[in-house]
């Protein structure tokens, strides 16, 4: 299987293809969005279909992007937010590839996302 994760989650593998991931003594990165932190949970860099812990502060912005394929969100804390509705703590939203949006976290969020293939980011132009 080509899938990895990055070798810091990895704490032991138990059997053939099971990967079991210490998340909560995996350190919280930065990403490129203010206030914005993740934990990535699993990587394939062959298909690009990865799973990500995010930790968003209150006001958090994701910027209008594009899902290429299907993205799901699992809300565990907090508020995912876009034009088309709320997604708060203990729901799940789903959107289609080719789906764009921005979000926002009103009263910050914690959240797991799941990516068949990474978002983009969309311009002022593409819009």
């Amino acid at each position: 299987m080509s899938a990895t994760a990055p070798a810091k989650t990895f704490r032991k593998k138990l059997e053939k293809n099971a990967y079991y991931v210490d998340v909560l003594n995996t350190p919280w990165e930065p990403t490129k969005l203010p206030g914005s932190e993740r934990k990535v949970l699993f990587q394939d860099p062959v298909t690009g279909a990865t799973t990500v812990l995010f930790r968003m502060a209150p006001g958090g912005v994701v910027p209008f992007h594009e899902h290429p394929e299907i993205e799901q969100t699992y809300v565990l804390e907090g508020s995912l937010e876009d034009d088309e509705g709320s997604c708060t703590a203990g729901n799940f939203v789903w959107r289609p590839g080719g789906s764009r949006h921005e979000a926002h976290c009103p009263n910050g969020a914690l959240f797991i996302a799941f990516f068949q293939k990474p978002s983009r980011p969309i311009t002022s132009e593409e819009e």
